[in-house]
């Protein structure tokens, strides 16, 4: 199953295939996605935080995963490969405690096998950036379906 390129579609099937999942339970929406480029935007809730009330880094990082794995996704046939993600880090540059969080992932190297992307985790209110993140994904053969 491969999905095309349609930016209305992509954001229609994220909010679909991410229905009771940790995405949907952090509220994280797909803004915005093309070949090179995803824009996530997530509020910060009581259910963000860490016990001193910022902004959770593992939240951050989940953030970060989920931008690029979801981007390592875009156009692919699933039924050829499908990304599966091997490495991921960050690091946390500042705090929040409210208001919103935009993700932006940008793609640093693509191959045959593996997409990078790094992302950073900006707050929207602010424009300041929060965190920064380097995800890899594999792009695992599939078997083919007999």
């Amino acid at each position: 199953m491969a999905f095309p390129k349609d930016k209305q579609a992509w954001i229609d099937n994220f909010h679909q295939i991410t229905r009771d999942t940790a995405v949907e339970a952090l509220e994280i929406r797909l803004v915005d996605i093309d070949d090179n480029t995803i824009v996530l935007m997530m509020p910060i809730k009581d259910k963000h935080r860490q016990p001193y009330g910022l902004l959770h880094g593992g939240v951050s990082m989940l953030l970060a995963e989920t931008a690029a794995s979801f981007h390592a996704s875009w156009g692919v046939d699933f039924n050829q490969v499908a990304p599966v993600g091997i490495e991921i880090n960050g690091s946390h540059l500042r705090s929040a405690s409210e208001g919103h969080v935009r993700a932006v992932g940008l793609v640093l190297r693509r191959s045959r096998a593996l997409i990078v992307h790094e992302i950073e985790i900006i707050h929207a209110e602010s424009g300041k950036l929060l965190s920064i993140g380097r995800v890899t994904n594999y792009y695992k053969p599939q078997k083919p379906l007999e």
